[in-house]
Protein backbone atom coordinates (compact mmCIF):
# COMPACT_ATOMS: atom_id res chain seq x y z
CA UNK A 1 0.00 0.00 0.00
CA UNK A 2 2.65 2.85 0.64
CA UNK A 3 4.40 1.46 -2.41
CA UNK A 4 0.92 2.76 -4.26
CA UNK A 5 0.79 5.64 -2.42
CA UNK A 6 4.39 6.79 -3.24
CA UNK A 7 3.94 5.74 -7.48
CA UNK A 8 1.09 7.93 -6.95
CA UNK A 9 2.07 10.81 -5.06
CA UNK A 10 5.40 10.74 -7.75
CA UNK A 11 2.84 10.77 -10.70
CA UNK A 12 1.25 13.66 -9.05
CA UNK A 13 3.94 15.68 -8.66
CA UNK A 14 5.53 15.05 -11.87
CA UNK A 15 3.09 16.03 -13.66
CA UNK A 16 2.72 18.73 -11.53
CA UNK A 17 6.64 20.16 -12.32
CA UNK A 18 5.75 19.42 -15.99
CA UNK A 19 2.89 21.73 -16.12
CA UNK A 20 4.67 24.32 -13.92
CA UNK A 21 7.36 24.29 -16.03
CA UNK A 22 5.11 25.20 -19.36
CA UNK A 23 3.70 28.17 -17.30
CA UNK A 24 6.66 29.21 -16.54
CA UNK A 25 8.46 28.91 -20.27
CA UNK A 26 5.21 29.66 -23.03
CA UNK A 27 4.23 33.23 -22.18
CA UNK A 28 0.97 31.91 -24.09
CA UNK A 29 0.50 28.41 -21.54
CA UNK A 30 -1.68 29.91 -18.49
CA UNK A 31 -3.23 28.02 -15.11
CA UNK A 32 -4.53 30.44 -12.46
CA UNK A 33 -3.08 29.39 -9.07
CA UNK A 34 -6.38 28.32 -7.95
CA UNK A 35 -7.13 25.69 -11.06
CA UNK A 36 -3.30 24.34 -10.89
CA UNK A 37 -4.32 21.21 -8.37
CA UNK A 38 -7.53 20.76 -10.49
CA UNK A 39 -5.50 20.75 -13.63
CA UNK A 40 -3.60 18.69 -12.44
CA UNK A 41 -5.88 15.64 -10.71
CA UNK A 42 -7.33 15.54 -14.17
CA UNK A 43 -4.48 15.73 -16.02
CA UNK A 44 -3.13 12.77 -14.29
CA UNK A 45 -6.42 11.28 -14.76
CA UNK A 46 -6.85 11.19 -18.14
CA UNK A 47 -3.40 10.19 -18.64
CA UNK A 48 -3.72 7.38 -16.56
CA UNK A 49 -7.04 6.09 -18.18
CA UNK A 50 -6.35 7.38 -21.88
CA UNK A 51 -2.98 5.77 -21.49
CA UNK A 52 -3.28 2.15 -22.02
CA UNK A 53 -6.41 2.59 -24.55
CA UNK A 54 -3.92 4.80 -26.69
CA UNK A 55 -1.31 2.17 -26.74
CA UNK A 56 -3.35 -0.48 -27.27
CA UNK A 57 -5.10 1.25 -30.41
CA UNK A 58 -1.35 2.24 -31.25
CA UNK A 59 -0.24 -1.32 -31.21
CA UNK A 60 -3.63 -2.91 -33.39
CA UNK A 61 -3.66 0.20 -35.99
CA UNK A 62 -0.57 2.45 -35.83
CA UNK A 63 2.12 0.24 -34.49
CA UNK A 64 4.87 3.02 -35.64
CA UNK A 65 3.55 5.54 -32.89
CA UNK A 66 4.05 2.53 -30.03
CA UNK A 67 6.90 4.94 -28.97
CA UNK A 68 5.14 8.37 -29.01
CA UNK A 69 2.26 7.06 -26.95
CA UNK A 70 3.50 9.49 -24.09
CA UNK A 71 3.78 12.29 -25.99
CA UNK A 72 0.34 11.52 -27.58
CA UNK A 73 -1.02 11.05 -24.18
CA UNK A 74 0.15 14.01 -23.06
CA UNK A 75 -1.14 16.39 -25.64
CA UNK A 76 -4.34 15.01 -25.57
CA UNK A 77 -4.30 15.31 -21.90
CA UNK A 78 -3.56 19.24 -22.06
CA UNK A 79 -6.30 19.48 -25.00
CA UNK A 80 -9.01 17.95 -22.26
CA UNK A 81 -7.28 19.80 -19.30
CA UNK A 82 -7.89 22.93 -21.50
CA UNK A 83 -11.43 21.94 -22.23
CA UNK A 84 -12.57 21.21 -18.89
CA UNK A 85 -10.64 24.03 -16.67
CA UNK A 86 -11.80 27.80 -17.21
CA UNK A 87 -8.52 28.80 -15.59
CA UNK A 88 -6.25 26.95 -17.95
CA UNK A 89 -5.39 28.12 -21.35
CA UNK A 90 -2.99 26.69 -23.63
CA UNK A 91 -2.74 29.93 -25.72
CA UNK A 92 -2.30 28.17 -29.39
CA UNK A 93 -1.29 25.02 -31.68
CA UNK A 94 2.82 26.25 -31.13
CA UNK A 95 2.01 26.11 -27.45
CA UNK A 96 0.69 23.37 -27.13
CA UNK A 97 3.10 21.77 -29.21
CA UNK A 98 5.89 23.11 -27.21
CA UNK A 99 3.76 22.65 -23.82
CA UNK A 100 3.62 18.84 -24.83
CA UNK A 101 6.88 18.44 -25.32
CA UNK A 102 8.14 21.03 -21.73
CA UNK A 103 5.11 18.71 -20.18
CA UNK A 104 6.69 15.43 -21.09
CA UNK A 105 10.14 16.10 -20.44
CA UNK A 106 9.28 17.91 -17.13
CA UNK A 107 7.46 14.94 -16.34
CA UNK A 108 9.79 12.30 -17.34
CA UNK A 109 12.62 14.17 -15.10
CA UNK A 110 10.53 14.18 -12.34
CA UNK A 111 9.44 10.91 -12.34
CA UNK A 112 13.10 9.91 -12.58
CA UNK A 113 14.27 12.23 -9.45
CA UNK A 114 11.81 11.62 -7.34
CA UNK A 115 11.72 8.70 -5.98
CA UNK A 116 15.21 8.26 -5.98
CA UNK A 117 15.71 11.95 -3.72
CA UNK A 118 12.31 12.65 -1.95
CA UNK A 119 10.74 9.09 -1.37
CA UNK A 120 14.69 7.19 -1.02
CA UNK A 121 13.81 8.24 3.39
CA UNK A 122 10.73 6.44 3.00
CA UNK A 123 12.18 3.01 1.40
CA UNK A 124 14.89 3.13 3.77
CA UNK A 125 12.39 3.23 6.64
CA UNK A 126 10.78 0.76 5.20
CA UNK A 127 14.19 -1.40 4.90
CA UNK A 128 14.78 -0.35 8.67
CA UNK A 129 12.00 -2.16 10.17
CA UNK A 130 12.30 -5.00 7.59
CA UNK A 131 15.72 -5.42 9.63
CA UNK A 132 14.42 -4.88 13.60
CA UNK A 133 11.35 -7.30 12.52
CA UNK A 134 13.62 -10.06 11.61
CA UNK A 135 15.74 -9.10 14.66
CA UNK A 136 12.92 -9.39 16.88
CA UNK A 137 11.49 -12.52 15.18
CA UNK A 138 15.09 -13.88 15.65
CA UNK A 139 15.14 -12.93 19.19
CA UNK A 140 12.14 -14.58 19.71
CA UNK A 141 13.11 -18.02 18.31
CA UNK A 142 16.42 -17.73 20.30
CA UNK A 143 13.67 -17.44 23.73
CA UNK A 144 11.90 -20.14 22.78
CA UNK A 145 14.96 -22.30 22.40
CA UNK A 146 16.11 -21.02 25.76
CA UNK A 147 12.62 -22.07 27.04
CA UNK A 148 12.23 -25.31 25.52
CA UNK A 149 15.37 -26.24 26.40
CA UNK A 150 15.31 -25.33 30.51
CA UNK A 151 11.49 -26.83 30.26
CA UNK A 152 13.49 -30.22 28.81
CA UNK A 153 15.75 -29.89 31.78
CA UNK A 154 12.92 -29.19 34.71
CA UNK A 155 11.52 -32.52 33.18
CA UNK A 156 14.17 -34.91 33.11
CA UNK A 157 14.70 -33.31 37.17
CA UNK A 158 11.57 -33.74 38.32
CA UNK A 159 11.34 -37.42 36.24
CA UNK A 160 14.56 -37.97 38.72
CA UNK A 161 12.93 -36.88 41.83
CA UNK A 162 10.14 -39.01 40.93
CA UNK A 163 12.27 -42.01 40.92
CA UNK A 164 14.96 -41.85 42.56
CA UNK A 165 17.84 -44.96 41.72
CA UNK A 166 19.12 -47.39 44.21
CA UNK A 167 22.47 -46.14 45.19
CA UNK A 168 24.43 -48.95 44.18
CA UNK A 169 26.84 -48.94 47.49
CA UNK A 170 25.23 -50.91 50.00
CA UNK A 171 24.97 -49.15 53.05
CA UNK A 172 26.21 -49.85 56.17
CA UNK A 173 24.52 -52.56 58.02
CA UNK A 174 25.03 -52.05 61.82
CA UNK A 175 26.71 -54.40 63.91
CA UNK A 176 25.04 -55.89 66.78
CA UNK A 177 26.95 -56.65 70.13
CA UNK A 178 28.96 -53.13 70.17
Amino acid sequence: MIKFLISVASYLIANAAGLFAATLLLTGFTIDFTAFIFAVLIFSVFQTIAGPIITKMSLQHIPQLRGGVAIVVIMAGLVITDLLMPGMNVGGISNLLAATLLVWFGSLIAAILIPIYIFKEVKESREERQEKMESDVQSAVDAAERSAAAAEAAAKSAEAAAHPTPDPTPAPTPKSGD
